[in-house]
């Protein structure tokens, strides 16, 4: 079965090119990103492991560790790494998975459905997981293979997820930090003015319109 919004992920032993892990030791009370790539040495997932080199240091300000995972061996894992480095411009900075047996690709529910001429076989899907330090899924996404990831998007969906847990709003549509932001539907009027005393713009009566607090 595939984990749910909200479910505590599943937790599991690995091995990762930083040493064995245990998932629910190792998230610790961060955020945490796992990515799934189908293969080593793949034209897309060296991009997409590069990307995430590039932006660790945005991730890891948002107290977010990455992690990705792919089915081959840790000595491949290891020369294809080479190739990421090569591509970012620095070393990989997080620890990959080798999920050889694909266990822990159908504890999560990253393997595809099987059509002609699409991936390889027993290839896990471009899949990634929004983590919190309680253990649960934020956020879950499936890409086809021949897609490449926007992880700017990751990042943006990460702000907007910290900011409607600390302050009780919602983000619309398109959001960017710094824009405005809704308040949480489920507070009533009288909670919203006692949440925020300034008041609101409301476009509709469910639709209340403030500043991004904390700005």
């Amino acid at each position: 079965m595939p984990v749910l919004l909200n479910d505590v992920v599943p937790d599991f032993s690995a091995d990762t090119t930083q040493g064995p892990i245990l998932f629910h030791e190792w998230i610790a009370d961060q955020w945490v990103l796992l990515v799934s790539h189908p293969r080593d040495f793949t034209p897309v997932c060296t991009t997409e492991l590069a990307a995430m080199v590039q932006l660790s240091e945005e991730f890891a300000r948002r107290d977010c560790k990455l992690i990705g995972l792919s089915i081959d061996p840790l000595t491949d894992h290891d020369l294809w790494l080479e190739d990421v480095a090569a591509r970012a411009g620095r070393a990989v900075d997080f620890p990959v998975i080798a999920d050889e047996n694909g266990d822990i690709a159908r504890l999560y529910g990253m393997l595809p459905s099987r059509r002609a001429g699409e991936g390889q076989p027993g290839s896990t899907a471009r899949a990634g997981y929004l983590i919190g330090p309680d253990k649960r899924l934020r956020l879950q996404q499936s890409y086809p293979a021949c897609v490449g990831r926007n992880f700017a998007e990751l990042l943006r969906a990460l702000d907007a997820i910290q900011l409607a847990e600390a302050w009780q709003v919602e983000t619309p549509a398109g959001w960017q930090p710094g824009d405005e932001v809704l308040i949480a539907g489920e507070l009533s009027d009288a909670q919203a003015r006692s949440a925020f005393p300034a008041g609101w713009r409301a476009e509709q009566p469910y639709l209340r319109v403030v500043p991004q607090p904390g700005d």
